[in-house]
């Protein structure tokens, strides 16, 4: 199925691991050799799919001719060319439109379906001119004339078709790049939305919110948060973490958090909020191992005390004259652990001083390990950290906690996973 270096002879097919090289007559001492300029010091791989003896000859000697050294091989059917293609994906294919089990554009089609990054340069006959420019039409990068070639003219074009190929991968690399940016964008503004807040409320809320992609990650993953104010002036808040990284987990967080601030607006509260977001969770995720945390808490007006329901989410911490501390209230499954889970999530309330504050934050914040083996941050870790600065405003506060955390676990792979982290401070009306 690959033809050897020899013009001409007649060889059993070789193996498909060993494709010859061929090499270009050798260059007087005055013509230094530098056909592999063009190929960044390795000759390229080139397939010849051709079952006419002569055409194949010729185009050895067209190589050879050229002074230019390459990889060639040979296929002499269009299954033959399949087995090879599975096997290697070449730099370039020279297709003849007429094989013994192809005809016309069949042959070019399932080798374009086959090997995506190959570029493909047709071979006609001397009446066939409209049969390449058909072939350029359905994907090819040329065409040549086998009439018409010459050694310079037929290097070129493969060259070219090389490069065409190289190019058009790389303008869809980066159309597929930016459809993933305006992709994330849009994700981040579903799961990562503005307060919702009154104008008038009777106490001012101040918001301090940050998201941070883990590491590795190019898509958002299904970390969410959202806060609104209901016309009674009562403060709403929540965090979430959907498991998994991906458009679909980032896709599910966005329908959730939409989803609490639909229920919220309406009226849910308490239980009832969060078996209406484990109904919706259960109906749209891609699969029954996959499940959300989340913690949300409630501020009527004028009071001071905030009532918390937590799903198998970590705690909050709460900051106040005295310093900071860590509260994790009783709570109940991760939404999608237990559909239906009968005892629901119980509604607890935590006291917070007026000009005090509390701060949510997923996993990603304490899940960073910082030393050997399994040993993390965790809560009690990131509530050391936060009585070190407990004194710092808010933005610096939340800044300095996960600048923190990330330089801990940075010798240690950095924090994996998102983080999603909301600060919320209140003080009354003037």
């Amino acid at each position: 199925m690959v033809s050897t270096s020899g013009l001409g002879a007649q060889h059993p097919p070789a193996p498909a691991a060993q494709q010859p090289v061929i090499r270009p007559r050798q260059a007087s001492p005055a013509e230094p050799d530098d056909s592999l300029a063009l190929w960044n010091g390795v000759p390229p791989q080139v397939l010849l799919i051709e079952d006419d003896e002569g055409d194949a000859v010729l185009v050895e000697e067209l190589v050879e001719d050229s002074g230019t050294e390459l990889r060639l091989a040979r296929a002499r059917s269009l299954a033959d060319a399949v087995h090879l293609l599975k096997a290697r994906t070449p730099d370039c294919v020279l297709l003849d439109l007429h094989l013994p089990d192809a005809q016309g554009l069949d042959g070019l089609k399932k080798v374009l379906a086959l090997s995506t990054e190959t570029a493909v340069v047709v071979l006609t006959g001397l009446s066939e001119e409209g049969a390449g420019l058909t072939a350029v039409a359905a994907g090819a990068q040329d065409y040549l004339v086998k009439g018409r070639l010459e050694a310079d003219v037929f290097i070129r074009a493969i060259r070219y078709a090389i490069q065409r190929k190289r190019t058009e991968l790389a303008a869809a690399a980066l159309q597929a790049g930016r459809l993933r940016a305006e992709e994330n964008a849009r994700l981040e503004r579903g799961l990562l939305p503005t307060p919702l807040l009154l104008d008038d409320a009777a106490d001012n809320v101040t918001v301090c919110a940050r998201y941070h992609p883990g590491r590795a990650q190019t898509l958002l993953g299904g970390d969410f948060y959202d806060v609104v104010q209901t016309p009674d002036g009562a403060t709403h808040a929540v965090v979430g973490d959907v498991s998994g990284h991906g458009p679909s987990e980032a896709a599910l967080g966005v329908c959730l958090r939409v989803a609490w601030r639909s229920f919220v607006m309406a009226g849910a509260r308490g239980a009832e909020l969060l078996a209406l977001l484990e109904r919706i969770l259960v109906a749209e995720r891609s699969g029954p191992e996959i499940f959300a945390t989340l913690v949300s808490l409630t501020r009527p007006a004028g009071t001071r005390a905030v009532s918390v329901q937590r799903a198998g989410h970590p705690g909050l911490l709460l900051r106040s004259a005295a310093g900071v501390e860590l509260r994790t209230v009783p709570g109940g499954p991760a939404l999608g652990i237990l559909p239906g889970w009968g005892d629901g999530w119980p509604v607890s309330e935590v006291a917070v001083e007026e000009g005090g504050a509390v701060m949510l934050f997923t996993d990603g914040l304490i899940e960073g390990r910082v030393g050997p083996g399994s040993d993390r941050l965790d809560e009690e870790g990131l509530l050391e950290i936060a009585r070190k600065h407990a004194d710092l405003p808010a933005e610096p506060f939340v800044d300095t906690l996960i600048r923190t955390a990330q330089d801990l676990a940075a010798d240690w792979g950095g924090l994996a996973d998102d983080v999603a982290v909301l600060h919320l401070e209140w003080n009354p009306s003037s």
